[in-house]
């Protein structure tokens, strides 16, 4: 899934060769990110405020169900069955859907952005994003991405239950299920990846939506029972932050920020273009061994709670930007 790919292999690799100044070095970095998040923390709101709600169990349940439909890389039966299984949950909420051709050197194939709108009182848009494919066909096509994109596809589809009925007193919220993220080549931002996010950053420049946009929040790996959201220093720092607010106000601290690394991945095309944007990501996936893009990707390896966690977070992450 990204430039992270390469980056963690050399990472892993230095781990056995020099671990305890790599880990002191990270440990730093993430203490010092930390600790600037923690004095902005003093600003928090106040506690009277009511922690976001957010089903837990139902978003689980929402992973088990797309990882049922098995791999699912794009221009598949599988990859169409989990497009319209997000598409069923969306019935009656405003959809905007964003179907384009790719031609990378297999051949030719469609890719189906999903944006479901939910407005405001506010003239603005926060983006809450996830890919929601695994890998291309004819390359490694055997995992399920229990934690890789059915996770924050599914922190989606609960996040959309809890906009839902009511017009949002604040920006307006849009939550974009991106296509055709996957790649299996190194560096992992190679010309064939990230194929959705690229061409609908694109069309919203063309088209004047980038300007309304007040940020672009990522979920990518976020469901990992042994939680730890990474500090990405690619991610726009006042955001970083911010998240760092939400999570502290709703004591989830410990699972956000410990770690810090660059990492590439759907955002950096609207960082690109100005956005302010961040990544939640929990990169250092598995237990004994690595679990990213392997068939040891699966249900069992997730929690309920950590979706509630960021789930929780994320929606927090909302109030705070609506009261800037």
């Amino acid at each position: 899934m990204r430039t992270r790919k390469l980056f963690f292999l050399v990472f892993v690799l230095a781990l056995f060769a020099c671990s305890k100044g790599k880990n002191a070095a990270a440990s730093s970095a993430g203490a010092a990110s930390t600790s600037a998040a923690s004095t902005d923390a003093s600003n928090l709101p106040p506690d009277s405020v009511p922690a976001p709600t957010f089903n837990a169990n139902r978003a689980m349940q929402y992973v088990k169900e797309i990882v049922s439909f098995g791999p699912r890389p794009i221009g598949s039966e599988n990859h169409k069955k989990v497009e319209n299984y997000i598409l069923s949950h969306l019935k009656g909420d405003d959809v905007e859907q964003d179907s384009f051709n790719v031609h990378p050197t297999e051949g030719t194939f469609p890719v189906h952005n999903i944006i479901a709108k939910f407005p405001g009182t506010r003239n603005g848009i926060i983006v809450i994003a996830s890919h929601y494919d695994t890998n291309w066909p004819l390359r490694n096509t055997s995992y399920i991405g229990a934690n890789d994109g059915a996770s924050s596809s599914a922190l989606l589809l609960e996040i959309a239950n809890q906009l839902r009925g009511n017009k949002l007193d604040g920006y307006s919220v849009w939550l974009l299920w991106d296509d055709a993220e996957e790649s299996m080549k190194l560096p992992w931002d190679d010309p064939e990846s990230l194929y959705g996010v690229r061409h609908l950053a694109q069309k919203w420049q063309d088209d004047g939506t980038l300007k309304k946009i007040k940020a672009f929040i990522l979920e990518d790996m976020v469901g990992d029972a042994d939680l730890n959201i990474e500090h990405d220093t690619n991610s726009t720092p006042w955001l970083e932050d911010l998240i760092f607010k939400a999570a502290t106000r709703l004591g989830y601290q410990s699972h956000f920020f410990a770690r810090s690394m660059a990492v590439t991945d759907d955002h950096m095309a609207f960082l690109q273009r100005g956005v302010p944007s961040a990544d939640l990501i929990d990169f250092d996936y598995g237990y004994n061994d690595v679990f990213w893009h392997t068939t040891d990707d699966t249900v069992d390896k997730l929690s309920p709670k950590s979706l509630e966690i960021v789930g929780t977070v994320t929606l927090d992450t909302v109030h705070l930007l609506n009261q800037r």
